[in-house]
């Protein structure tokens, strides 16, 4: 369940609390008459279910609010009402499988903004993977995927070409890029200065690498695993079942095939580095291709769902 704060002003409050009282799944709705100062306007409170969240908030956008007045969303952790209950049994569809859009474009657009803290994440995950692949221990390998923040980017591409955001979809690509770029050259040179320091050797990345060798072999099975992925990862973000997003992380390759390209680039064997980049946009490409695909079928069943209970479609 969500918990709105709206904003109307006077001369659209009236519309508002009809449009939020026509609603099965809206509840607790609260009205505080000239309460708001900055934009001026009534104050609008309620609690609505998540399977009734995005055709409220689509026919809020409609009638003007988000430009006049303003329209805030929180989640609510707990609540103990009867009329909750009923709006969640009258509304349709299950509110484990809604999907917002709006919190999903919020969330995922924040991903695409090429910080310091997204760049040191990515940075550092490649250089751990580096080692990783040098001592040929997946337990770095893991740890390696876990920090990488590079899926936030890949769900917001999906997002983006969903909804045909072209800025949305020039600033993931550019994060992605410049990302494994700056990682890629990061860990270029740290490989070289701890060959400088005799703490790794050309002789490693040669040597026989049972545990790690698939990050720079890739073959049918890498695209089934990114498409997997893809899927797993974009249901963790609408559903919002974070513990599964961590599942996803540890199950593609995509940091370590770049640290596979710099460790093997650093060491000019360019047969594996060749490998590791194959694997690498084969991962990518997946769970691009995976996500997109698990956002369309999303959108249809609720398009479904709404046509079926005579409600305007949302998405």
């Amino acid at each position: 369940m969500l918990h709105l704060r709206v904003i109307a002003p006077v001369d659209r409050s009236t519309e508002v609390v009809d449009l939020l009282s026509a609603e099965a799944g809206v509840t607790h709705l609260a009205v505080l008459p000239d309460a708001a100062r900055q934009p001026p306007g009534d104050l609008i409170l309620c609690d609505v279910v998540r399977e009734s969240a995005d055709r409220v908030l689509r026919e809020l956008r409609r009638i003007g609010v988000d430009t006049s007045g303003g329209i805030a969303a929180d989640d609510v952790e707990l609540t103990i009402s009867a009329a909750a209950d009923r709006a969640a049994q009258e509304a349709p569809g299950s509110g484990a499988d809604a999907v917002v859009w709006d919190e999903i474009a919020a969330k995922t657009g924040e991903q695409t903004e090429l910080s310091g803290t997204y760049l040191v994440l990515i940075v550092v995950a490649t250089m751990i993977a580096g080692i990783g692949v040098l001592l040929d221990q997946p337990i770095l390998i893991v740890g390696a995927m876990v920090v990488g923040p590079e899926f936030g980017p890949l769900a917001a591409l999906c997002v983006a070409l969903l909804r045909r955001q072209l800025g949305a979809i020039g600033r993931s690509v550019q994060a992605l890029v410049v990302g494994f770029l700056a990682a890629m050259v990061a860990t270029v040179l740290s490989t070289w200065a701890l060959t400088a320091a005799g703490l790794v050797s050309r002789e490693m990345l040669l040597a026989e690498r049972p545990l790690t060798d698939f990050i720079w072999r890739p073959d049918a099975l890498s695209w089934v695993v990114g498409l997997l992925a893809g899927v797993a990862g974009m249901l963790s973000l609408t559903s919002k079942k974070s513990g599964s997003l961590v599942g996803v992380l540890i199950s593609v390759t995509t940091v370590p095939a770049a640290a596979n390209v710099a460790v093997a680039a650093a060491y000019g064997a360019w047969d594996e580095a060749g490998g590791s980049a194959l694997q690498l946009v084969i991962n990518l490409c997946a769970i691009v291709l995976a996500g997109l695909l698990t956002l369309v079928v999303q959108q249809v069943w609720w398009w479904d769902l709404a046509r079926r209970s005579r409600r305007p479609a949302t998405g």
